[in-house]
């Protein structure tokens, strides 16, 4: 998919990876219109966007931060770029507890996920890749996030309403924030903290 050109297609030197010379074209290893949206509110238009589809299981016993952080840079490092090219990749994971919570499969795991979320807090850690021809750079983003704790009827009302499937219950993070802090005007009112951390 190539979008069209704009003043906002290339990369300044003050973004995290750089070089002297020309700017560079920004390329985007994701079809997810919610990384669009977020680098768009900064004002960045990708000049290309590049998906980039592989095997995203864990490995045996991987933790969380490092399966985002593997497959943020798996993502990057298969994506083709010419010479004045960079890409800026990432992956989102759920973990509560030791627990990773992938894309439920169906309706009854999406329950069964919002069951075990109720009440508590747990972590959404995003791995960035941002990768030139010759340069490769790596950061993590983890965030706390306490849901409410949640009633047979909310979760079974929430279920079949996402995205109007049940057989699709795959929540978005912002849809989580709506859940997890009912009627405020802020719903990031609820996070309970949120720092970066280096690989």
């Amino acid at each position: 998919m190539t979008l069209p050109k704009a003043a906002s297609t290339t990369v300044s030197s003050n973004l995290p990876l750089s070089a002297s010379g020309p700017d560079r074209r920004l390329i985007l290893a994701s079809a997810s219109p919610r990384r669009l949206a977020l680098l768009s509110q900064i004002g960045i238009v990708p000049a290309d966007i590049r998906p980039i589809s592989l095997d995203e299981s864990p490995l045996t016993r991987e933790p969380p931060r490092a399966l985002a952080m593997r497959l943020a840079e798996a993502k990057a490092v298969q994506c083709h770029l010419e010479p004045d090219e960079i890409v800026l990749a990432a992956d989102t994971v759920v973990a509560a507890g030791p627990r990773l919570l992938e894309k439920p499969s169906d309706a009854d795991e999406a329950e069964r996920f919002l069951k075990i979320l109720s009440g508590r807090r747990h972590r959404v850690i995003t791995g960035v890749t941002v990768r030139s021809t010759d340069r490769i750079r790596h950061r993590a983003s983890e965030t706390i996030v306490r849901f409410a704790r949640l009633s047979p009827d909310e979760i079974a009302n929430y279920v079949p309403a996402v995205n109007g499937k049940a057989r699709q219950a795959v929540m978005p993070f912002r849809d989580w924030l709506r859940l997890s802090y009912p009627g405020s005007a802020d719903p990031t009112a609820m996070l309970s903290g949120c720092h970066c951390a280096k690989p």
